[in-house]
């Protein structure tokens, strides 16, 4: 899947670059674990607008839509196939 691919790698550089060597997989929880803060969600989401060009309203912002990459893959193809 080439958008969670993406996800990954940004995540992984720019998210979590104080962690080196961590190897993020699809069914890490980002959130609740704390590997990503409020800041993280932040900055992914204006990622994910500006480069895989998909608008997240703020009501789709919650945990169940961003708790691990693999569901965050989900939440985008779903968006982007409703549109």
């Amino acid at each position: 899947m080439r958008t969670q691919r993406i996800l990954t790698q940004f995540i992984s550089e720019e998210l979590l670059e104080h962690r080196n060597g961590l190897e993020l997989q699809g069914d890490d929880e980002l959130l609740i674990s704390g590997l990503i803060d409020s800041l993280g969600v932040m900055r992914l989401l204006t990622f994910i607008e500006e480069e895989l060009d998909v608008e997240v309203p703020p009501e789709d912002v919650t945990i169940d839509n961003f708790r691990t990459i693999s569901v965050i893959t989900h939440y985008l193809h779903a968006r982007t196939n409703s549109t």
